[in-house]
């Protein structure tokens, strides 16, 4: 996954948020419509939430240091955090509010409904836009997984790239209610339908906030990578030349493109210490070429049954990535 294509993504989505934030809040306005303040209140949360995914990018690039050795990586998950945050409080909470105040019979005068359809149809150009770039990264990456795009992006350790395809994705369905909304309003004179539609984009806002919640908290917290990639690097120190078994194997992403490997590994009993660290080496290098995500590989020779590895030392450490390489 390209840091590269991530902040393209971010940057395109917040360009269009912030011109659509600025004319949905006018339209709305001008049009009295609940549907178009809630959207003006979504492109809000929306920049909101970009804001916080470029600061996340920004700051999980730093190097490593005394206090950190493993980098910063994590900090995507907890910006992540603050996004949904973001979305939920100015998105979800004002879209429901106005709704419900609309449905209950607090309307304002309207006259400004081809305005308000105006900027929805730019909306859907921006939007659209912005969605089409998510998409593309998407597809991209899909070709390199062993899975459908579905799959991949439900896998990813990205919460950035994930984030901002899933609130595009939202922002789609979100001006379709609003215009669909506005229209049964236009047609049948009521506002009910107008308060309707600001509240299920309300409901829809906090269903991506949820979602994007859930994502981060179970990377913030320490994720193991996929069982196929966990299969795949168990299978290549197993195979390594000296290795007799692997007892015990783990794993955790640090970021969305860095990932540790810590194995407990049976080492043949004819093998010494020397030939043992050139073992580990090989085990890192060939991770490395396979799984370009793996960063860190620590090696612990462990008794096998039956008696313990001669000749191999008490623990192997491959050795970590350089800084800069």
């Amino acid at each position: 996954m390209s840091r590269k294509e991530t902040t393209k993504t971010v940057l395109v989505a917040l360009t269009a948020n912030l011109l659509l934030a600025v004319a949905k809040i006018i339209a709305g306005l001008a049009s009295a419509s609940s549907a178009m303040l809630a959207e003006g209140a979504h492109s809000i949360g929306d920049s909101l939430n970009q804001f916080f995914l470029l600061i996340s990018i920004r700051r999980s690039a730093r190097r490593p240091d005394r206090r950190h050795p493993f980098g910063y990586g994590n900090e995507r998950y907890f910006w992540s955090l603050l996004a949904a945050g973001a979305i939920f409080v100015a998105g979800a909470g004002y879209s429901i509010f106005e709704g419900v105040l609309t449905m209950t019979g607090h309307t304002r005068d309207d006259t400004g409904a081809g305005l308000a359809f105006a900027v929805l149809g730019l909306a859907a150009v921006l939007e659209g836009t912005s969605w089409i770039r998510a998409f593309h990264q998407a597809r991209l990456e899909t070709r390199r997984s062993e899975h459908d795009m579905v799959e991949h992006v439900r896998r990813s350790p990205d919460i950035t790239f994930k984030t901002a395809l899933f609130e595009d994705s939202a922002a789609m369905i979100g001006l379709t209610l609003a215009a669909t909304g506005l229209a049964l309003r236009e047609l049948t004179g009521s506002d009910f339908w107008d308060g309707l539609a600001s509240v299920l984009i309300g409901l829809l806002l906090a269903g991506l906030a949820f979602v994007i919640g859930r994502e981060s908290k179970g990377l913030i917290i320490g994720r193991a990578a996929d069982p196929a990639v966990q299969r795949g690097i168990q299978a290549e120190i197993a195979g390594a030349r000296g290795v007799t078994g692997v007892e015990a194997l783990l794993t955790m992403h640090f970021g969305p493109e860095e990932l540790l490997v810590a194995a407990k590994v049976h080492f043949s009993d004819h093998i010494s210490a020397d030939e043992a660290e050139d073992v580990a080496g090989a085990i890192d290098r060939r991770l490395r070429e396979r799984y370009p995500l793996v960063r860190h590989v620590f090696l612990d020779p462990t008794q096998a049954p039956g008696g313990p590895p001669k000749g191999a030392p008490p623990v192997t450490h491959v050795r970590p990535e350089k800084e800069g390489a």
